[in-house]
């Protein structure tokens, strides 16, 4: 095998390392990078809600109250309110959802689906835990959730949901008595969930995948390309015009020209003592000639 071969075997076996490793380590940045950029809109989006909710809370339901004791307002419900206004987000964007998912709801649009009840679960076996990122597929595709729970820590929700007979009866005509009841003081009843799809995301992190170890490819190739021109000028050329003066002169052709060698690298210092070791041949055969041109 000749030293090019070896030489480009070597260098390609050492890229492609380079470049697995690599690929390996910018994919998995990548799709961590992917992943908290969903989590990051799931919190804003729970933070929005949030806000809408406190909102209600502060500025609408005073407003309403005389109207309530006529008849019920659902727009008095934070929970009613930040559902109704993602709902119309979901106009122009139906893969992003927003749910106060609840295990006993007095509306049951809210009532929690089996993977919803899961996370309720959850939150009601660990108190102390404030919050779950988790990742399932749905038909459109892999999409993050994260869950906050919803613990009843205002007295003022009991006056709703405590008993039948203490609901407001406005209430009780626009939903019936038989859900939405029998909610205690810290209790866990439901979680805020946030989904968001991470198609988006993931896309974008496989085209910036793509495109960095594309580029990183042609960087490598481009550096094997000029380290072979250089090792063809600086090695090979040089190695392989003194095998030719060398084959000369072992045929006996002492008229050879010699190897010009010029600067102090390692291959001018081979040229140079390739060069002393032909003139001290030559002057070697010069005198077995003359010697034997005596002796005749």
């Amino acid at each position: 095998m000749k030293l090019v071969a070896k030489f480009n075997l070597v260098l390609v076996g050492v890229c492609s390392i380079g470049l697995a490793i690599a690929g390996y380590l910018s994919y998995n940045i990548l799709q961590k990078n992917a992943r908290e950029e969903v989590v990051q809109h799931a919190g804003m989006m729970m933070e929005a809600a949030l806000a809408i909710r406190s909102y209600t809370v502060g500025e609408i339901r005073p407003l309403l109250k005389l109207q309530m004791t006529r008849t019920f307002l659902p727009q008095t419900v934070p929970a009613y309110a930040a559902t109704q206004s993602f709902d119309k987000l979901r106009k122009n964007h139906p893969e992003y959802s927003y749910k106060e998912a609840t295990l006993n709801p007095t509306n049951l649009r809210d009532r929690a689906a089996d993977w919803e009840a899961d996370i309720v679960q959850s939150f009601r076996n660990n108190p102390d835990e404030a919050q779950l990122i988790g990742q399932r597929d749905t038909p459109t595709g892999s999409s993050l959730y994260l869950a906050r729970p919803i613990t009843i820590k205002n007295a003022g929700c009991l006056a709703c949901h405590s008993t039948v007979e203490a609901a407001p009866k406005t209430m009780l005509e626009k939903y019936g008595e038989a859900n939405g009841f029998g909610w205690k003081m810290n209790e866990t009843i439901g979680a805020q969930i946030v989904s968001v799809p991470m198609a988006y995301p993931i896309e974008k992190a496989q085209k910036a995948f793509i495109t960095f170890m594309g580029s990183l490819a042609g960087i490598f190739l481009f550096i094997i390309i000029v380290l072979n021109v250089m090792l063809r000028a600086i090695v090979i050329r040089p190695v392989t015009r003194m095998a030719e003066i060398s084959d000369q002169i072992s045929m006996g052709n002492m008229d050879a020209d010699e190897f010009k060698e010029s600067g102090n690298d390692e291959i001018s210092v081979l040229g140079s003592a390739f060069n002393r070791m032909r003139r001290s041949l030559e002057k070697a055969m010069n005198m077995l000639e003359d010697q034997e041109t005596r002796l005749l």
